[in-house]
């Protein structure tokens, strides 16, 4: 027979942040143990609200289903003596197991024969198994600081008041958390009933909406928010701001959602849109409104957690709240505007990089040095590059920054503009950070290149210099994000940059500060070793980008363009077979143990196969020169291609080490400039099949 489990722990109100998580959590520790358990069953659904998690399992069996345990002992040959009596070992054995040796079977596997018992195990009925299970899912939630409450000994996540568990309209026995297993559920605080009894599993979450007025599915509450907030905006003419970051705590805060409008004064919006929407979100968690020209409103929505009788009482309570918490922008704002950018640098003495690296100060007067000689190997305006390295960290000790940290670098540009420092400037300061995190926009122009690059640069060749590289998962410089940064931006805007020069200058504006003498070294590899993530993540095949590895190239945009190339040559019809020739090629080379010289002999070379790949190679040598100089490796290794008919006919009549020693080190200076060619691109001989 089949019926749905539901279980249900309430609890006090549960972190926000991460509510799902230990929702889905719970689901999959529970599915585990069912498995475990080898338990049928349908589908595992889990509904989570600010004092709740619960799961329901639907078609469950109310039986395990009988199983046959087989237990090996110890190998015949060790089982028995020379007189075919039972060792100590097999009587041992055969205890543990409730029988005799003499009832032992044998089985025969690959290392010999053994002694073997199989007990049959008959299923429990599940009531008897799932309150344990129900234990051990709990236990092995995601949870960094448990605590405990009352006089309890047990811990968890936030202090538990009930716990319900049926199986159809069966209570299932057991204590989790020290409570008792019961039919009461808990209602919301202030809206319907505050506890009822549920009758039958099938009946969540249905009874707990319209009795408890609590929507317990999570997913349902999010759609709710989402679609009323929508409509909202909508009313505004506008756009609400629904990041699914916010949707998802805010989802986590409410049992009943609520969707309502609130106004702000118009005056604030002479404030920078960023510090009063990092306001309303961050401390508030309201939706800002945008009009279709994406200029904020003096609008927010909000979600309530109960139906008013009167609403506008809950919206004038929330914009009292919003008030003064944007007055204090405005303050913080209006009192930046009193002091110059710039003269803000000395301020800059006072705050700390890393104590063996110098001051925010000294940071700015290298990003400076270091934007300028980047601006001017990209064609960027050298000038203005310097200009805004010399001014990016300035914003750090404004009040705006102090007050809203995600404000650093736009309060920046704000200031810049308002000093009247050209655009390009103003808007390399603000794009310093980007990216900022996976898939995050690139700096916009090439100034703001520069500056991003350097800023990042900077980073790290300091923390390399001093050796603080990252281990494991502590990264406290976010140097692997500064990385790939550095790395995005280079390649998706073919930058001409090489990672040697790079790190080399980076490292020396540092002067006698770094003691690590292998930073440019551990700089290189270390980025090269993001390249490899990187581009798995992509999709890349892995030997494809270790043929590429090969080459050691230390220009990100050069990489990419290997990388490509020679992942459009393993689209060819001839790829594998020139991928097996290079590695025969690889492995004769490498036998040969003899100087190989530069020129072909062509009076030794034999007529047919052997001198007709020695003129195809001398040809494509030539025609592959402004190729291999402008970078076009995919063209070059469709021409390669055409190489595939007369390498196989070599191989096949040519003998390369013969006794004749003059034609064998011939042969084999054929063979190396063969090489030579592919190696312009890749190692193609670690390509597998």
């Amino acid at each position: 027979m089949q019926k749905t489990f539901l279980v249900e722990i309430g609890t006090e109100e549960l972190p926000p942040k991460s509510l799902r998580t230990l929702a889905e959590s719970f689901a999959a520790n529970f599915i585990q143990q069912l498995d475990n358990a080898n338990l049928e069953h349908g589908e595992v659904l889990w509904y989570a609200s600010p004092r709740r998690l619960a799961l329901k399992v639907l078609n469950l069996n109310d039986t395990q289903p009988d199983n046959q345990i087989v237990k090996r002992g110890p190998a015949v040959s060790a089982a028995f003596d020379a007189n075919g009596n039972a060792t100590k070992a097999a009587e041992g054995w055969a205890r543990s197991c409730g029988i005799t040796v003499d009832q032992a079977e044998r089985i025969q596997t690959d290392k010999g024969e053994w002694l073997s018992y199989t007990q049959n195990q008959k299923g429990q009925p599940v009531v008897n198994l799932l309150c344990d299970m129900v234990k051990t899912a709990l236990s092995k939630l995601p949870i960094p600081k448990p605590m405990r409450w009352a006089a309890r000994q047990v811990e968890f996540i936030r202090p538990c008041h009930t716990v319900t568990m049926l199986y159809g309209d069966e209570l299932v026995p057991g204590t989790i958390l020290e409570i008792k297993s019961d039919r009461i559920i808990r209602g919301h605080r202030f809206m319907g009933e505050q506890e009822f009894t549920i009758d039958n599993a099938d009946q969540y979450p249905e009874i707990l909406e319209q009795r408890g007025k609590v929507i317990a599915d999570y997913d349902k509450r999010k759609s709710i928010i989402k679609q009323q907030a929508e409509e909202e905006a909508a009313k505004l003419n506008g756009k609400a701001d629904l990041t699914d970051n916010l949707l998802e705590e805010v989802s986590s805060l409410v049992e009943w959602p609520v969707v309502l409008t609130a106004k702000f004064e118009e005056r604030f919006l002479e404030v920078p849109a960023e510090s009063l929407v990092y306001t309303m979100k961050g401390d508030q968690k309201y939706f800002p409104v945008y009009d279709k020209q994406g200029k904020l409103l003096p609008n927010f929505i909000f979600v309530a957690n109960i139906e008013s009788k009167d609403p506008q009482v809950v919206i004038s309570g929330n914009e009292k709240v919003v008030r003064p918490r944007l007055a204090d922008a405005e303050f913080f704002y209006q009192t930046d505007l009193k002091q110059r950018l710039e003269d803000r640098l000395p301020r800059l003495e006072t705050v700390l990089f890393q104590q063996q690296l110098g001051t925010v100060r000294d940071k700015a007067i290298r990003i400076e040095s270091l934007s300028g000689f980047i601006a001017d190997k990209i064609g960027a305006d050298v000038e203005q590059a310097k200009r805004a390295g010399k001014l990016t960290k300035c914003d750090l000790v404004t009040n705006t920054v102090f007050e809203f940290p995600e404000t650093q670098g736009i309060m920046g540009r704000y200031l810049a503009l308002k000093d009247g420092e050209n655009i390009e400037v103003a808007t390399a300061i603000e794009e310093q950070y980007k990216p900022r995190f996976a898939g995050d926009e690139l700096p916009s122009t090439a100034v703001s290149c520069a500056v991003s690059i350097a800023e990042k640069l900077d980073t790290l060749a300091g923390i390399f210099g001093i050796g603080q590289h990252p281990k494991g998962d502590k990264d406290p410089f976010a140097l692997r994000r500064a990385a790939i940064g550095v790395l995005r931006i280079i390649v998706e805007k073919a930058l001409p940059l090489d990672l040697v020069e790079l790190a080399g200058y980076a490292a020396s504006l540092y002067e006698d500060k770094l003691n690590n003498k292998n930073v440019v070294e551990d700089i290189v590899n270390f980025m090269q070793g993001r390249f490899r993530a990187w581009y798995q993540e992509q999709g890349f095949a892995i030997d494809t980008i270790q043929a590429v590895l090969a080459l050691n190239p230390t220009k990100p945009a050069d990489f990419d363009a290997r990388v490509k190339a020679v992942t459009h040559f393993r689209t060819l019809p001839e790829a594998a077979s020139l991928a097996e020739a290079n590695k025969r090629v690889l492995n004769i080379l490498s036998k040969a143990n003899i100087a190989i010289p530069e020129k072909i002999n062509v009076a030794l070379l034999e007529e047919g196969a052997e001198g007709e790949l020695a003129k195809q190679v001398a040809i494509l040598t030539d025609k592959l020169v402004p190729y291999f100089n402008n970078g076009h490796y995919q063209d070059a290794l469709v021409e390669l291609s055409s190489l595939k008919t007369p390498i196989d006919a070599f191989f096949e009549s040519v003998m390369v080490m013969v006794d004749d020693e003059q034609i064998k080190v011939n042969r084999l200076a054929l063979l190396e400039k063969l090489q030579n060619l592919f190696l312009k691109v890749a190692d193609i001989s670690l390509l597998q099949a």
